[in-house]
């Protein structure tokens, strides 16, 4: 009898499993009786923060400074920083110590996890991500320290700016600042709102483009088209999203501040609403308008192989653009001298419906389970999947079952989905060769 020969293991198997064995080891260690100020975490408290912190979520069931220990605080950074460099990129380095070689699709798998598309020099875009992550972590730290250190002393203002760092370039959103409301003390300061907004921002356009920007020396004329387009695209989102801020908010959400403090209010919730999760501002307190705004920015998230989550910016963009071709009556999507397949703009669609259903269905058996308005249960929801972590107090009420299934939400934002379209990406071996009889569907 012939044994048939082992199957080889894909890139993905290792990026899945990857997930789940660091967050259940980070689930262990937070259950851990030292790793709580009172001693005792329940496992599913445990698996939740573990699962955010891996997923760079910021979803928390409790205030992470008052509750967690030293231990605790340490373990669910390093979860942030894992889950912000991402598992595919952890992956390769794995692969690299190994020397193991990387065939054609696990470098695809690769190159198009962390945004690129190039199948050359894997090895050096891995070193660039890392190097790159480490650089910017600690240029922010140094930053925030100027304020850090006189509020908090030496050790813990070195400490909170390493830890909310290292948390705003991986979109994570923890934070230290206990009972005072995330970063709500320093909503008027320009330097840690801009370093965090910086950061944030940095972290969530995608290593290949800031990957990009340094080998090209910052010289806009020789970026690559993916680069400038994403460049584009984020800098009108986040123009728009903070001019529309000012407006539904002046009077509102924004109320108490002055002019300045406004301004800088309404960028910070446009910057960290693309998934970071730190807020300046009560969130309960916010217009209906600045409300749905905030659920459609977390919907659509940073830029594809960043650490941000949602759908992302290429894939709202090239949405937009096939509808206005679409109603244009044109056959092609294109933009400037270039044109876009119209293969990205299926792959975008069903992006777009993937998530949107998970929403739908969460938020429908969310809201079966807890007496909570459909408002929370959809912003909780969005920010879950979006691996946003902004949440309107509601998270520390919910039950084992809701928990539960905003757990599953942010692995699947961070890790399922992002599987889900790699296998709808590779070439199905079994579709037929004979083309089917074209039929008709009438459509609006």
């Amino acid at each position: 009898m012939k044994l048939k020969p082992k199957t080889k293991m894909s890139i993905w198997r290792y990026l899945t499993l990857g997930y789940l064995i660091i967050i259940l080891l980070g689930s262990v260690l937070l259950v851990l009786p030292f790793a709580a100020r009172e001693g005792h975490t329940s496992y599913i408290d445990a698996l939740f923060t573990a699962t955010s912190a891996a997923c760079v979520t910021g979803l928390v069931p409790f205030d992470t400074f008052t509750h967690w220990t030293l231990f605790g605080q340490i373990v669910i950074l390093l979860l942030i920083q894992l889950g912000g460099l991402g598992f595919t990129t952890f992956v390769s380095i794995l692969f690299i110590m190994l020397k193991r070689g990387f065939g054609l699709y696990e470098r695809s798998a690769v190159v198009r996890s962390l945004g690129s598309n190039n199948l050359k020099g894997v090895k050096t875009l891995v070193q660039q991500i890392v190097i790159g992550t480490l650089v910017f972590e600690l240029l922010g730290a140094g930053l925030l320290s100027i304020r850090f250190i006189p509020d908090f002393g030496v050790g813990q203002g070195i400490y909170f700016s390493v830890f909310h760092a290292v948390s705003a370039f991986c979109n994570a959103g923890f934070d230290l600042m206990g009972e005072a409301g995330s970063l709500s003390a320093y909503a008027s300061d320009p330097l840690v709102v801009i370093t965090v907004c910086a950061l944030i921002f940095i972290g969530g356009l995608g290593f290949c483009v800031w990957g990009d920007i340094f080998n090209c020396r910052a010289n806009p004329k020789k970026f690559q088209f993916y680069t400038k387009f994403i460049l584009l695209v984020s800098g009108i989102l986040l123009t728009v999203s903070t001019g529309l801020f000012l407006a539904f908010d002046w009077n509102v959400g924004y109320a108490d501040k002055g002019w300045g403090g406004k301004i800088l209010c309404a960028l910070f919730d446009a910057t960290t609403a693309r998934t970071a999760g730190f807020y300046t501002v009560d969130y309960t307190k916010m217009s209906e308008s600045g409300y749905l705004l905030t659920v459609i920015l977390m919907f659509i998230g940073g830029c594809s192989g960043s650490t941000a989550g949602g759908i992302k910016v290429g894939t709202f963009a090239v949405m937009i653009m096939g509808m206005v071709a679409a109603l244009a009556g044109k056959k092609d999507i294109e933009l400037g001298k270039r044109r876009v397949d119209m293969s990205q703009l299926h792959q975008a669609l069903a992006v777009f419906t993937a998530y949107l259903t998970i929403i739908l269905v969460g938020v429908m058996t969310i809201c079966a389970i807890e007496p909570f308005s459909f408002k929370e249960v959809l912003f909780e929801t969005v920010s879950a999947l979006g691996t946003v972590g902004l949440s309107l107090s509601l998270t520390s009420k919910l039950t084992i079952a809701s928990k539960i299934i905003l757990t599953l939400l942010m692995f699947a934002g961070r890790a399922g989905v992002l599987t889900i379209a790699m296998a709808l990406g590779r070439k199905n071996k079994s579709e037929a060769k004979i083309k089917r009889p074209v039929e008709t569907i009438f459509i609006g």
